[in-house]
């Protein structure tokens, strides 16, 4: 089979789904029967942030009576299996969709045939360019990216030598979240010797960092992209029994209770649950023709030993 006969069946492919999605969804308003649905899709469901955002989103449904169908990847370098379950969440047509988008060049052809049907599409957590998108609800990951490293910055001197732990090649959330903190880090004076990925993988992160201090045995912070790698990378310090300061990202439960136990030293959280709870929340707003906003701010908290007993109790509350 050749490329140009390959694109043509995408192609026609998810435009069927659009129109499957589009007439099932008129239909069941003309019938006036059944409660609202949302499909949320997110990068994955293997780890604590994304947990934090399916909660939120549940939340929301639950509150507004809305059907929420939650669903995401065994990993967020899973790209492709993103882009089947967005497609086959649209086949069964909800009436808005909700998405968090690993690659932007992977989703914005479905989005974009999916827009025409009128469907809904607010993104999450990651903002993609598309003229059918209804909102991005989240915040800046240019922002906390740089707050990560002036957290770091205030804990070191000027001239020390830090880290850069990525996400995953081409996720534009860590992406931004790299390039605020390397700014904040350079801005302070700190020497960045290394910048790896670690594909927002604890294990693979602990690896990463434990070949990096093999050949920089004077890193003295480190900012990762995400909690797990963090958490990976506080494994690997450990093991070296070095005194170095590591700085994540997401706020999630463990990283707090690593904060707590004082061995990570701060977290910049995004606000998961409320991404997905404002994503529902907003969704059943643009089902019932209501105008929203086209960007809403879903907050950053930046947890440190002094606030992190407080923010672990309302990331136990949110789990039961």
């Amino acid at each position: 089979m050749n490329r140009k006969f390959k694109w043509i069946t995408a192609i026609v492919a998810v435009s069927c789904i659009a129109l499957v999605a589009g007439c099932s969804s008129a239909d069941k308003k003309a019938s006036g029967g059944g409660k609202e649905s949302v499909a949320v899709v997110l990068k994955t469901l293997s780890s604590p942030y994304w947990k934090y955002v399916e909660a939120g989103a549940k939340a929301a449904g639950k509150e507004f009576g809305v059907d929420v169908v939650v669903v995401g990847p065994s990993a967020e370098s899973e790209v492709i299996q993103q882009v089947n379950m967005l497609e086959d969440q649209i086949s069964q047509s909800p009436d808005a969709i909700v998405v968090a988008p690993t690659q932007p060049e992977t989703v914005v052809p479905v989005l974009e045939t999916a827009a025409q049907s009128d469907l809904p599409i607010l993104l999450i957590d990651s903002d993609v360019d598309f003229a059918g998108k209804t909102s991005f609800i989240g915040t800046e990951n240019h922002t906390a990216g740089m707050e990560g490293g002036n957290l770091l910055a205030s804990m070191l001197q000027k001239g020390d030598k830090v880290v850069l732990i990525s996400g995953a090649l081409g996720n534009p959330a860590t992406d931004e979240r790299i390039k605020g903190a390397k700014e904040a880090l350079k801005k302070a004076g700190l020497e960045v010797v290394a910048e790896q990925p670690g594909d927002s993988d604890k294990t693979k992160a602990m690896t990463v960092m434990e070949n990096i201090l093999q050949k920089n045995g004077e890193v003295k912070g480190v900012f990762a992209a995400n909690d797990d790698m963090a958490l990976g990378v506080v494994r690997a310090v450990e093991s070296k029994g070095l005194d170095i300061k590591v700085i994540g990202t997401d706020g999630t439960k463990e990283a707090v209770e690593s904060i707590l136990d004082g061995k990570l030293s701060g977290t910049i959280a995004q606000s998961p649950y409320n991404m997905g709870y404002q994503g529902v929340e907003n969704a059943l707003k643009a089902i019932k023709g209501e105008k929203i906003d086209k960007r809403i701010n879903s907050g950053i908290d930046i947890i440190t030993k002094e606030n992190a007993q407080e923010k672990l109790e309302f990331l136990k509350s949110i789990a039961k």
